[in-house]
Parts: structure tokens; C-alpha cells; sequence
């Protein structure tokens, strides 16, 4: 494998200087209404090689071989493609500031067609929301890599709590996408379409390691492959790649090299960021646990009883945020039930279905699939999480549909849920209901769906990217 840093395969293109810059940023604070978005000009910047815009952030056995041998294209397009790109990105941006600017809200869908228009206090920005998912739908153009094969590559989970990559995987690769790109040269973004999971399944079974190097190496070769072929990584030194995962692991897929990485976009469940999770470069997803054979929790009657229990939680004692909860709180309190497991799984649901709260502790890691549960029942979810980027936070604004209480006030959990007056708590729930579309998955993506509601985090981070033509 070549060496990836090379310079003979690194476009350092050095542009003169720009005219006026105009900046999309999308800030992410967790539960922080104020947090809006902003749209904003910069000053012009001398760039070199790429530009990435964003704002000040707050406070064993070897591997598989991986095919080498060129893979069939189209054509080329014209050379100047990339600044056609650019210059459809920069009209993307503009729409979308118009749009914040006049309050407009207007569709692509005929007239024909059922729309749904983003209105209401649980998106931070709804006219900006909902501008830059139509110029999405309008303009984005995904590659996916077509080096590998199966079961590490082109494939992933459709069941449990990792089933995010595989459904994410097969969407872009089932033909039906209205995203995807027919030539790499047309693409917003590339797809490196490796399943960290079945990395994990495959290649370190039997388990007799916890040691990273083999996945890391998995995705560095493939990574290796792809650049050494085409000029899209090098050109953009990784800045419009990205990676989908709910492994615990996959964080870790960066650590072996943090400079090569510095730019790829890391579309992760596991968004701690004590652990290196960056939100203006990394994208935050649910974790959702798919049942085999469906596609998620199915949605419960919310008109149930939803005074009998003030709080529910049922769960392992994995992870310490956990061990605190049921240290202080199992089987104690009738209105705050918290147990450790539960005899009849009918029963779990039941019992989150008469709840006002749902607790959604971390477990061994900060992301739960409880809170994706709990949205689909109807119940306010509240987040017992440390250093969490919260999926969607660049457009949802969370305080509106769900609370959050830190770890070290794991005992003021019914104080502070009784503070709670009625008529907010049905605000909070209203707003649950009506964040719901957001959580749900279909095949194929429909719009403002999981799904895509995924790659709509992935345009944003692009859209925040400036590349040399």
C-alpha cells in the first residue's frame, strides 16, 4: 500500500484569494434552545488545498485482501465538474440563508403530492430546516465505493442495536435512492460502505482480543485502495468521505491515524465527545434496536393512562451511569419504578406505556436505543448521559421533547421530574408525538425520515466544506 500521506497523491491546489465566503453553520449545544442556527459571512481567506468552515466549537489474523483491479465507469465528465459542484453548493447555501432571511418555506413536491413542512418549536430553525433538506433533495449526489465484498463490505446488520449501518448501506446501494450518483465525478459525497460490525463479527470471532488493529487496518486499506485509484479522497483529504456506524468500536477506526482522519466525516451512534467526537465534522445518530424482521419499535396508543407511574426504567447494569441509577433507585420508589429486569418483555412495554418519563441511562456507552423506544410510546424521554452529541441537534432542538439530568443528579431524579408542571409535561409530550417522523425508519427512505434525516447531517457537514477547483 502506498503511503497515504504522500504527496504525489495529495491536491494541494493553492487558490488566490476569495471573494466573499458565505458560511453555513449549524451549532450544536445539547438541550440549548438558544443555540439557533446561524448562517453568516466570512472574510475573503486565502485557502490551501481544501477549506473547512465552521465556527469555534464549544466548550491475529490478517485482514482480507481487498480487490485491486479498476472497476468499469462511465465516461468521464468535463474537468470543470468540481466547480459546477462548488457553484451548486454555494446557490444551496445562499437559498438557505434567503429562506432564514424572508421566513420562506417552499417545496419540490407537485402539487399532487402529500408535503410535509417543518413548522413548530422542536426544530431550532424550521425555515432553515426545511430549505436546506429541499435544496438536499434537489442537488445531493452520493458515491458509493464499489471495491470489496461481502460480508465486510456492502452490508451490515438489519436487526439489533447496530441495524442503522446495514439498512443506511443497503438504501444507498438498493438502486432506488433518488442520492445516488451514477459517476463519482457528479458526487456532494462518498460513501466508504464498511460495516464495522460485521468487521467485528467476522474477524474477531472467537473473541480473543479487544485490540483495534484489525479493524483499523480493515479501514485504512480500503481507504488506501480507494485513494490510491481515484483522486476524491486526496482532493478533499478525506473532508466529503464518511463512514456510518452504531458499533461501540467504531470511534476507534481514527485513533491509529487521527491526522489522516482529521477531516472524515465519522456518522457514529457512539457520540461522546470526551472521546474525540467532533459536531461540526462528526454527525450524531440514533441508536435504535430493530426487532428481526421489522423496522423498529412499533408505534404504541398514547392515549394510554399516563398518570400511574411517574418514571420507568427496566434494564443491566451495564456501565456506571447505570449502576448509579439502580443503586439509588431499584425496586425503592412506586413512582419512579426502575428494575433491573423484568420476567415478561410484554410487560416492559406495558409498563413504558403508562409512564409520563421513560429514563434513557447510557450504557457502556453514551447512546441508548431506549430513547427511540420511548418516542415511538409516546413517553417523554429523559437523557441520563455525560458528554453526549445528541442525534439531529443541528436542526432539533431536544429541550423541547425531552429532559435531560446529568449523571451526578441520578438522585434528584423525582425532585426534579415532580418540579415538572403539568401543562409543560404535555408540551413535552405533544412535542414526542410530533418528533416521531424524525425516528422512524422506512425502505425505502421516505422524506424526513431516519434515514434520511442521516444524510441530511452528512449535507450539512458538506455543505460546510469549501474544495479547490
Amino acid at each position: 500500500m502506498a503511503e497515504l500521506g504522500s504527496s504525489t497523491h495529495i491536491v494541494t491546489a493553492l487558490l488566490p484569494t476569495l471573494s466573499l465566503i458565505l458560511l453555513f453553520i449549524f451549532f450544536l449545544s445539547p438541550l440549548n434552545q438558544t443555540n439557533l442556527t446561524n448562517i453568516i459571512f466570512s472574510s475573503p481567506t486565502p485557502i490551501s488545498g481544501i477549506k473547512i468552515i465552521h465556527d469555534t466549537p464549544s466548550p491475529i489474523s490478517s485482514p482480507p485482501s481487498l480487490p485491486s483491479s479498476p472497476i468499469s465507469l462511465p465516461p468521464s465528465l468535463p474537468p470543470s465538474n468540481l466547480e459546477r459542484i462548488e457553484a451548486g453548493l454555494a446557490r444551496a447555501r445562499e437559498a438557505i440563508r434567503k429562506a432564514v432571511h424572508e421566513k420562506n418555506q417552499t417545496s419540490n413536491y407537485k402539487e399532487d403530492e402529500e408535503v410535509f413542512i417543518p413548522k413548530g418549536s422542536i426544530y431550532r430553525n424550521a425555515h432553515c430546516f426545511h430549505q436546506s433538506y429541499a435544496e438536499m433533495e434537489k442537488r445531493l449526489k452520493v458515491w458509493v465505493y464499489r471495491e470489496g465484498e461481502h460480508p465486510l463490505v456492502h452490508t451490515g446488520p438489519f436487526d439489533n442495536i447496530y441495524s442503522v449501518e446495514g439498512l443506511f448501506i443497503d438504501e444507498m446501494e438498493s438502486g432506488k435512492s433518488r442520492f445516488m450518483a451514477h459517476h463519482p465525478d457528479e458526487a456532494h459525497l462518498f460513501l466508504i460502505p464498511i460495516s464495522v460490525s460485521n468487521i467485528v463479527n467476522f474477524l474477531y470471532r472467537p473473541l480473543v482480543t479487544y485490540n483495534r488493529d484489525q479493524l483499523q487496518r480493515v479501514v485504512m486499506d480500503y481507504i488506501g485502495v480507494v485513494a490510491e485509484k481515484y483522486p476524491y479522497w486526496n482532493r478533499s483529504h478525506g473532508a466529503d468521505h464518511f463512514l456510518v456506524s452504531c458499533h461501540d468500536w467504531a470511534p476507534d477506526i481514527s485513533q491509529a491515524n487521527p491526522k489522516f482522519y482529521q477531516n472524515f466525516i465519522r456518522v457514529l451512534c457512539n457520540a461522546n465527545t470526551s472521546e474525540g467526537f467532533k459536531s461540526q465534522r462528526d454527525a450524531s445518530i440514533p441508536e435504535i434496536n430493530i426487532p428481526y424482521g421489522e423496522l423498529g419499535p412499533t408505534r404504541q396508543n398514547t392515549s394510554l393512562d399516563k398518570g400511574s407511574i411517574l418514571a420507568f426504567f427496566a434494564g443491566g447494569s451495564h456501565g456506571h451511569i447505570r449502576k448509579i441509577l439502580l443503586e439509588h433507585w431499584k425496586d425503592k420508589d412506586k413512582e419512579v419504578q426502575v428494575h433491573e429486569y423484568l420476567e415478561n418483555k410484554e410487560d416492559y412495554f406495558k409498563l413504558m406505556g403508562k409512564a409520563k418519563f421513560c429514563l434513557c441511562p447510557s450504557g457502556y456507552e453514551v447512546a441508548s436505543p431506549r430513547v427511540v423506544t420511548a418516542i415511538s410510546m409516546g413517553c417523554v424521554p429523559v437523557l441520563i448521559s455525560d458528554n453526549y452529541s445528541l442525534p439531529f441537534s443541528d436542526v432539533l432542538d431536544w429541550s423541547k421533547f425531552s429532559v435531560y439530568i446529568p449523571s451526578k443528579k441520578i438522585p434528584e431524579i423525582k425532585t426534579i421530574l415532580k418540579e415538572i408542571s403539568h401543562s409543560r409535561y404535555l408540551e413535552l409530550q405533544k412535542s414526542v408525538t410530533e418528533v416521531h417522523r424524525h425516528f422512524t425508519v422506512h425502505r425505502p427512505a421516505q422524506p424526513y425520515d431516519m434515514l434520511n434525516m442521516v444524510l441530511h447531517s452528512v449535507w450539512l457537514r458538506r455543505l460546510n466544506v469549501l474544495l479547490p477547483s
